[in-house]
């Protein structure tokens, strides 16, 4: 069944600027997102998902409360959930596999909303690219769309602060105005929001993206762990002159949106590519061809344990 919006299916639309004309309330609803405050997550209910990452819970989870996603530029975060069950699921694409990943994430949430006493139905908050001069942002909107369409469930979109609708100026530049959401699972609120905290596990899984890992589901929520990997790369990787170059050349060759980065970026790119050229053999880090498993503790932190 297709993408819905106000209950009524939608054709698939030429271009953003087609979807909001046809639907101005969803312009509407994009400005009073973006009006939001943004909120600093504490890490201690967070379940932080990196690009190229999904994970889905329910509110009778007791290791998260808060599920987000941030430094979206063109990237979009895509969140999907079931009014019934309050199982959610928040992906962040990057457009490298758009078709094979929507069906995953509507699954996620499916597999947890199964139970008939709790009637509901899905709903899709899209949050994320700007004006890019490379239309980056523009593409994956409507790739997104398109694939959501193409699922046999209803699904009713909620949010669409997206692309134009998240543009702003910036001295003159185009900028995404929201970079970063969470949502709270045992409310169902979705808001602006940022995350010093990245982990479990924040180069590692960075490492996995940058070595070109496809998306990964990187949680269990019925035994609350955190599963990364495991993943290969080659132990020939020539990278080690990246880190002597400046912030400009880094920006131009390994950003979709080199004006529109958060000011951490380089230091990001620079630390995934350390832990590369300090763990050459994928192996070291997958010992035996296992994951790596992270379970929070009492005190809130994520704790690496051997097994599940």
């Amino acid at each position: 069944m297709p993408l819905l919006i106000q209950n009524r299916r939608i054709e698939r639309p030429g271009s953003t600027v087609d979807l909001f004309a046809r639907y101005p309330h969803l312009q509407e609803n994009a400005r009073v997102f973006r009006s939001k405050p943004v909120v600093d997550v504490d890490p201690k209910c967070l379940l932080y998902i990196q690009q190229r990452e999904f994970a889905a819970t329910t509110p009778a989870d007791n290791s998260v409360a808060v599920l987000g996603s941030d430094d979206a530029t063109t990237c979009h975060l895509v969140l999907v959930r079931h009014t019934g069950s309050g199982a959610a699921c928040l992906a962040h694409c990057d457009g490298s596999s758009t078709w094979s990943e929507v069906p995953l994430i509507v699954k996620a949430v499916t597999s947890l909303s199964k139970d008939p006493a709790k009637e509901g139905r899905l709903e899709l908050h899209l949050v994320g690219g700007f004006d890019d001069e490379s239309k980056t942002s523009h593409k994956l909107s409507l790739s997104l769309l398109s694939a959501f369409q193409r699922q046999k469930e209803d699904i009713h979109l909620e949010t669409c602060c997206i692309t134009e609708m998240n543009d702003v100026l910036v001295d003159g530049a185009h900028r995404p105005g929201v970079h970063g959401i969470g949502i709270n699972i045992k409310t169902g609120e979705v808001f602006p929001a940022s995350f010093p905290h990245k982990g479990p596990a924040e180069e590692l899984r960075s490492a996995r993206t940058f070595t070109g890992g496809q998306m990964a589901d990187i949680y269990d929520s019925n035994k609350g762990v955190v599963k990364i990997g495991p993943c290969k790369w080659s132990p020939n990787l020539d990278i080690s002159f990246w880190l002597s170059q400046d912030d400009d050349t880094i920006l131009k060759y390994l950003s979709t949106s080199p004006t529109a980065e958060p000011p951490h970026f380089v230091q990001h790119i620079k630390s995934t590519i350390q832990f590369l050229l300090e763990h050459p053999s994928s192996d070291s880090v997958f010992p035996g061809g296992q994951p790596q498993y992270y379970r929070r503790t009492e005190q809130g932190d994520w704790e690496n344990v051997n097994q599940t």
